[in-house]
């Protein structure tokens, strides 16, 4: 039976050769492929391993227990989002960088929508992933960045409107994936008006 002690969470080794890598990215990339077709219900430790080429010990070698795999994947993707959006607060645009944030953030979910959905339900069943907090700490002062640009009200750098709009953007994007609608374009536009209107609702009247 697995454990779900806080340390059987955490990888057993790092992979310290290439093959070595190479096995752990199939077992998680394995792991998201059973997640995207059979759901929770046959996602286990057997399964992966087969779906990776790999045995069960192999697994166990780098995973100690299923969540392992699961927080590896969460931190896979968390990473894969932080890299999409890296260069965005680069941009001298304050409104270009939102909306490239915006694309970026559509983009992620709806890449492996099925898959985006699972992981939330994971994430949240798991205990807090300190890599993970880090990503997202990364990723709200990108957007913080990008709310300082010139052609945005001042407003924007009230203190509230960072976290009110990531929880807008978060949640008609997350709300999007779990209706299974496939249309960026559509999604994208949406979530624009919802965030510009927060901006243009919250500047000074004259």
């Amino acid at each position: 039976m697995e454990s779900d002690a806080p340390n059987s969470l955490n990888p057993r080794k790092k992979p310290g050769q290439r093959r070595s890598a190479a096995t752990v990215a199939a077992i998680i990339e394995a792991a998201a492929r059973i997640l995207e077709a059979s759901g929770l219900e046959g996602y286990n430790t057997n399964a992966i391993a087969e779906r990776a080429g790999v045995s069960v010990g192999s697994l166990y070698q780098y995973f100690p227990t299923k969540d392992a795999v699961t927080r590896a994947l969460v931190e896979r993707e968390a990473i894969l989002l932080m890299e999409e959006i890296a260069d965005i607060a680069a941009l001298r645009s304050g409104r270009t960088s939102l909306e490239r944030f915006i694309k970026a953030a559509v983009a992620h979910q709806l890449r492996r929508p099925v898959l985006a959905r699972l992981l939330d339900i994971e994430e949240a069943r798991l205990p807090p992933d300190p890599e993970v907090e880090v990503q997202s700490d990364r990723v709200t002062e990108i957007f913080s960045q990008c709310l300082r640009g010139a052609d945005l009200p001042a407003t924007a750098l009230a203190p509230e409107a960072a976290s009110d709009l990531l929880a807008i953007i978060r949640a008609i994007v997350d709300t999007a994936g779990r209706h299974g609608e496939t249309d960026r374009g559509a999604l994208v536009r949406r979530v624009n008006c919802a965030v510009f209107g927060y901006l243009e609702w919250q500047a000074p009247r004259a």
